[in-house]
């Protein structure tokens, strides 16, 4: 009996997936850069506004995890992604971005999830606004 039930558990916990889907993206850093650049690409900052604050990419955008989580009104995410375009995002060690990425991939944006925090990103050259 008892190796039935761990049996159901195991089965249940396969069958509900892991807590996020999203994996980082593969696309180089200096993929986004150009994208970014281009104009065929936004980067969006998913940390809290305090972090946010505290200092922040110049090409970024803002948009927090927990306001995606409470539900973004419409106007208000289209201005901040424009429809078309990929989405990098990144936080603070590259872990909520993928919570953030299943959030907007179910919206229908192609969101792609940066490995590299907010710290990293400023080592390998991404500006910090000023």
């Amino acid at each position: 009996m008892m190796r039935f039930v761990l049996a159901a558990a195991v089965a249940a916990l396969v069958a509900a997936g892991p807590a996020v889907a999203a994996d980082h993206t593969a696309d180089s850093l200096d993929t986004v850069k150009k994208a970014v650049a281009a104009g065929t690409a936004v980067l969006v900052d998913v940390r809290e506004p305090d972090e946010w604050r505290d200092g922040h990419l110049k090409a970024a955008r803002h948009l927090a995890l927990s306001d995606l989580k409470a539900g973004v009104p419409a106007d208000r995410l289209k201005e901040a992604i424009p429809a078309g375009k990929v989405v990098y995002l990144h936080c603070a060690s590259g872990r909520r971005c993928l919570a953030a990425a299943d959030l907007l991939k179910k919206q229908g944006y192609d969101a792609r999830a940066l490995k590299d925090g907010y710290e990293a990103l400023l080592a390998a050259g991404f500006e910090k606004a000023k």
